[in-house]
């Protein structure tokens, strides 16, 4: 039978609904094949639902009772996933250690692989987790959600550049470690709400050779890593920190922490910072930091985040919803789109004055 969408203030008591309908929630609020009663109405209005999808000429009268019909609707809480689970643990524990780091304990290698390696297995095995990262992460626990993040972005992207499994997990421990020098920054200058002075600049910028001190007696992380952890900050045009190095100086190990850093600060709320879509963010990254990084770092990345099955549903930053058709390969980040309301066919690569906002992702 066919079907048409109808905007709500012309919906018809009686209209029987032709999909199940949802509300950011994990199931329907109301179900294919309802009727529509006055508190149908009131659910549409509740969830800004502006219209619904209803059978053509199918039209039930409804009874003087079912006008009066009470509807609940079951929101249900939703479930944790292991490695939600997983993460909440590894921020808690970075919450905790800073603490014990700031007063000068040295950095406990196999507490932070326990915590870890249950993430890394995750996103190595299933590289969809990365899409939810960012919507983990808050502005109070910032740092702590930066660190585990930055490590399994990297883990991926270890991965993804054809590394083994081993040094993907190396990579991880490394990214989560890059920023433990931080420990050792003054706290009214980590934790300031206002803008730094030059002074509380230059001290923020000497993280790197903390985090190496607190990191070079670890017998468990290979050599290449630590020198990653002080070389994170480096640009490949000299544009970087500590020590300004540039071109071959900085090894491929220290680039991939330096993109995968700089991926998740930017798609994340910070203080002064909005986040911002991912493939936004690719696309800064590859055109507006040109120079700045290794070019293979940053096309593994770009497979990564934009390398979408068809048929993944996107939401685009229109807040329209949609469904990919089709990926340009010469425009990972814009491919072919169909609109989950309209059907409309959209190309995003001609279309730029909006792009991809997020992955929806299921279960």
């Amino acid at each position: 039978m066919e079907a048409t969408y109808v905007n709500i203030s012309e919906l018809r008591l009686g209209k029987v609904v032709a999909e199940d309908i949802f509300a950011n929630t994990q199931y329907p609020i109301i179900l294919k094949n309802t009727k529509i009663n006055h508190e149908h109405l009131h659910v549409f209005k509740a969830f800004h639902i502006n219209r619904v999808l209803v059978f053509k000429g199918r039209e039930e009268i409804l009874a003087k009772d079912d006008e009066e019909i009470e509807v609940i609707i079951e929101v249900p809480v939703p479930t944790v996933t292991p490695f939600e689970r997983f993460y909440k643990e590894a921020v808690a524990y970075l919450n905790k250690e800073f603490k014990n780091w700031q007063a000068g304990a040295r950095v406990d290698i196999t507490k932070v692989r326990n915590v870890m390696i249950p993430l890394i297995e995750g996103v190595l095995e299933k590289r969809s987790y990365i899409f939810d990262l960012n919507s983990y992460s808050n502005v109070k626990d910032y740092l702590y959600h930066h660190c585990v993040a930055t490590g399994l972005i990297a883990g991926v992207i270890t991965q993804k550049l054809g590394y083994d499994r081993g040094t993907a997990i190396q990579m991880a421990i490394a990214g989560m470690l890059a920023d433990c020098g931080m420990a050792k920054i003054p706290t009214r200058i980590r934790e300031k709400k206002t803008s730094l002075t030059p002074d509380e600049f230059v001290e923020i910028r000497k993280h790197p050779e903390y985090s190496y001190q607190m990191v070079k007696g670890l017998t468990a992380l290979k050599k290449d890593m630590k020198e990653a952890i002080f070389q994170h900050h480096e640009r490949l045009d000299g544009s970087g920190y500590p020590k300004g190095e540039r071109g071959s100086v900085i090894t491929i190990y220290s680039q991939i922490i330096a993109v995968a850093d700089v991926f998740h600060a930017m798609t994340s709320e910070r203080l002064y910072r909005s986040k911002q879509s991912p493939f936004k963010v690719i696309e800064m990254i590859k055109e507006e930091e040109f120079g700045k990084f290794d070019i293979k770092v940053v096309q593994a990345l770009i497979d990564i985040i934009a390398d979408l099955p068809i048929g993944t549903q996107v939401e685009l930053s229109n807040l329209e919803y949609a469904e990919v058709m089709f990926i340009n390969r010469y425009a990972l980040t814009r491919p072919l789109v169909k609109l989950i309301n309209t059907g409309e066919i959209i190309d995003l690569s001609t279309i730029r004055n909006f792009h991809i906002s997020r992955i929806i992702t299921k279960g």
